[in-house]
This record gives C-alpha cells, sequence and structure tokens, in this order.
C-alpha cells in the first residue's frame, strides 16, 4: 500500500497511527500542500477532490478521506467493533469530529502553524475559538462518564479525535480546563505501537 500526505497532517496522521497499531506495511509518499501537490492532474487522478490523505491499494484502487480510510484499514479488528450499535457510535464521533470539530481546531491550527497567523487571517482565526471549544466541550462531558469515545474500549473514534486534539493547542485552544481529554489522550499515547505525530518543520 501507498499513503499519499503531510505527516504534520492530522488527518494524513490518523492513519499512520492506525496503520502503525495494526502493524501494517506501507509506502509513504509526502505530498506537498503548500507547493500545490494536490492540484496536480497526477494527484488528482488519485483524488479528484484534491486533498489528503490517499491510500493506494496494491491493485491500483484508491481511497480517500481520512475516516473512510480507518473504517476499511480496520474492518475485522478490534478498533471496529461488528455490533451495529457500537459501530454506529464511532461513525457518530466521526462525523462529528469532520463538522464539529475538524472545520475548527483544524483550520485554526493550519492557520497558525501552517501559514504562520497571516494578519488578514487573524479574523477568522479568531472565529475558530467558540466552534472548537464547544466541541472539546462535548467531548468532555463524553469523556468524564468513560475511558474512550465509545464505552470501555479503543478504537478507532478515539483515533479520529485524538489527531488533532492533542495538538489543539497548536491552533490556541487551552487544554488545562479540560481534565478528562487530558487523561483521555494519556491512554490513547500510552497504547501499544501508538507512534507521535512528526513536528511541522
Amino acid at each position: 500500500m501507498r499513503l499519499y500526505g503531510d505527516a504534520s497532517s492530522g488527518n494524513c496522521y490518523k492513519v499512520q497511527l492506525l496503520l502503525s497499531l495494526l502493524d501494517r506495511p506501507y509506502e509513504w509518499v509526502p505530498v506537498d500542500i503548500l507547493h500545490g501537490d494536490t492540484r496536480a492532474e497526477s494527484f488528482r487522478a488519485k483524488n479528484p477532490n484534491g486533498k489528503i490523505p490517499v491510500l493506494e491499494l496494491d491493485d491500483g484502487r484508491t481511497l480517500w478521506e481520512s475516516n473512510a480510510i480507518l473504517n476499511f484499514l480496520a474492518k475485522g479488528t478490534a478498533l471496529l467493533p461488528s455490533d451495529p450499535w457500537l459501530h454506529s457510535k464511532i461513525l457518530q464521533w466521526q462525523f462529528f469530529e469532520q463538522y464539529s470539530h475538524e472545520p475548527y481546531i483544524a483550520v485554526a491550527r493550519f492557520i497558525n502553524v501552517y501559514l504562520g497567523m497571516p494578519p488578514e487571517r487573524r479574523d477568522e482565526f479568531e472565529q475558530k475559538r467558540a466552534g472548537g471549544y464547544r466541541a472539546l466541550d462535548v467531548m468532555e462531558r463524553q469523556l468524564s462518564q468513560t475511558p474512550y469515545l465509545v464505552g470501555d474500549t479503543y478504537s478507532i473514534a478515539d483515533i479520529s479525535l485524538y489527531a488533532y486534539t492533542h495538538v489543539a493547542e497548536e491552533g490556541g485552544f487551552e487544554l488545562s480546563g479540560y481534565p478528562a481529554i487530558q487523561d483521555w489522550m494519556a491512554r490513547v499515547a500510552d497504547q501499544p505501537r501508538h507512534v507521535p505525530m512528526p513536528s511541522r518543520g
């Protein structure tokens, strides 16, 4: 398999983390999103939406959207329960991540870390705060009740949310007021075969 992405992207890190947890071999293909790599025709042939990550299988088929990739790779493992209710709860958190979490926390981090906080995007950066903290509040409430997002078992729901949550402070979000999230992040990082996200630059 080949995985196309940026090592400091949370969406790419999700897939790298899962592949490590599953001890699955793959070839890493770096993609420079700031220099137009995702706009190249050769890349759009793999993902017409022009975004990372992209997983390319041995037979040439490609899969994109990070959470779809997680579901594909985790099928048949303990990280994706076969029980319909638990499976749906995992999807619930993955949809939450893409619609209520990532648009705020990940975008604020992108503006700050990738773009270096250009003045013309300072207002947008500040506007991300309320939505990001709402998402963290939802997570804190759940993690105050259960050790992982879907009960007592670590799953791809945790991988999906961990990716950008554990670097939320790079986007200006203060996590000191979220003790349950901090404890959860420590549990995630303590999983066998866990790998950290590389620092950008």
